[in-house]
């Protein structure tokens, strides 16, 4: 097996492990102690998610300054599957609901090493930044179809199940980086020469930006996506799972093939054109007046999204050379963090205070936006230079 595939299987091992737990949340919050309200589920997620923003940068900077990623990676992933062990135990030992929560933010802790560095792991690959960061979109978009389909039939056996499943998931994802060669570059660097190169290029906020918002929306419809669907069309946790499935399919699928065409093509139509149809496609669900036509219009709102997810990893690339990709992913993914954060508060606080209408606008809204504000600096670094616009080869 190839590094690519292995390094893009650990990738799926940590997106399918989180994503278990997505279909049936209101079930397995419940079991192990919280209330049966939106928010109780809003902060079991937050607060795993709260720790990948405090730590994504942290891990990426270690590797770039240790010049080494796979016993990091290893290390993250044993941390993570041992701490989702422990919140499966919580209810056994009689701890309650806020020790459950704290035991989260220490599993994100770990959880994001793994996740963050077995992406740069794949940026440090040869072979083109878009078919690479294609491969890692491919394997988080497959992780998430997977584990929202399993993760709803695993909560009808046992609301803890998916808890358990995503323990072994994470051991074997450890055992799995072991056996990858460590190809970062170079013997590291010290961390103040890391952070002070990486602040160096400013243009790596608008793909920053862009996963920021596509991030938002991934946390809107893992809570307030599935919940509008069980409320409003009566379905249960496996339903909305297959539901969830219809979007992270060909999320999934087109991810590798759209990143390889970035390459020849340049960065500028998937970006900001996709952003745009995404937005578009993300409302249109909400005023669906069927559970046919809204489940329809779920794969197209996972064909736009992959046409962004691939392109704005790869324009991180293309920024950076290879010593400082570490931490320039730990960056990128404390804003996509920080947009699954955000994607859980505002679409369960709008949804608490508003309805599910004005959280789907908002959501959609911000996906739009992002690309009429963002139209002229993608233009400008995707059209700079020959080589950034295209990917090709390493920096």
């Amino acid at each position: 097996m190839s590094d690519r595939s292995r390094l893009s299987l650990v990738v799926w091992s940590v997106l399918v492990s989180q994503v278990f737990l997505y279909p049936g949340l209101d079930e397995t919050v419940s079991a192990l102690g919280g209330s049966e309200s939106i928010l109780a589920g809003t902060w079991f997620l937050v607060a795993e998610f709260g720790a990948f923003v405090l730590c994504a940068v942290l891990w990426g900077v270690a590797s770039d300054s240790l010049g080494s990623r796979t016993p990091l990676v290893v290390l993250g992933a044993t941390g993570g599957a041992v701490s989702y062990l422990a919140v499966a135990l919580a209810p056994h030992v009689s701890l309650g609901f806020g020790v459950v929560l704290l035991l989260r933010v220490v599993g994100g802790a770990f959880t994001i090493g793994a996740f963050s560095l077995s992406i740069t792991m794949l940026m440090d690959l040869s072979g083109g930044h878009g078919r690479n960061m294609g491969a890692a979109g491919t394997a988080i978009g497959l992780g998430a179809a997977l584990g929202s389909v399993v993760g709803g039939q695993l909560t009808t056996v046992d609301p803890l199940a998916p808890l358990y499943g995503g323990a072994i998931l994470l051991g074997g994802s450890a055992a799995l980086a072991a056996t990858i060669p460590d190809g970062s570059a170079g013997g590291g660097l010290p961390v103040d020469t890391v952070v002070d190169r990486v602040r160096s290029y400013p243009t790596l906020l608008v793909p920053f930006a862009f996963g920021y918002i596509d991030r938002l929306t991934a946390g809107f419809f893992a809570l307030t996506g599935v919940a509008y669907f069980r409320d409003t069309f009566d379905i249960d946790a496996a339903t909305a799972g297959f539901t969830l499935a219809l979007f992270f399919v060909p999320f999934a699928v087109l991810q590798y093939p759209v990143g390889s065409l970035s390459d020849r093509i340049g960065r500028f139509l998937p970006v900001v054109v996709g952003s745009l149809l995404y937005g578009v496609t993300i409302i249109a669900v909400v005023l669906s007046p069927t559970y046919v036509a809204a489940a329809i219009l779920m794969v197209f709102v996972g064909v736009c999204g992959a046409l962004v997810s691939p392109t704005t990893m790869a324009l991180v690339t293309d920024i950076v050379p290879a010593t400082e990709r570490g931490a320039a992913m730990g960056g990128f993914n404390v804003f996509g963090s920080l947009g699954m954060l955000s994607g859980f508060l505002i679409g369960g606080t709008v949804t608490e205070l508003y309805g599910y209408l004005p959280a789907f606008l908002v959501a959609g809204g911000l996906e739009v936006a992002i690309a009429a504000l963002a139209f002229q600096p993608v233009r400008r670094i995707t059209g700079s230079d020959t080589r950034l616009s295209h990917g090709l080869g390493d920096n």
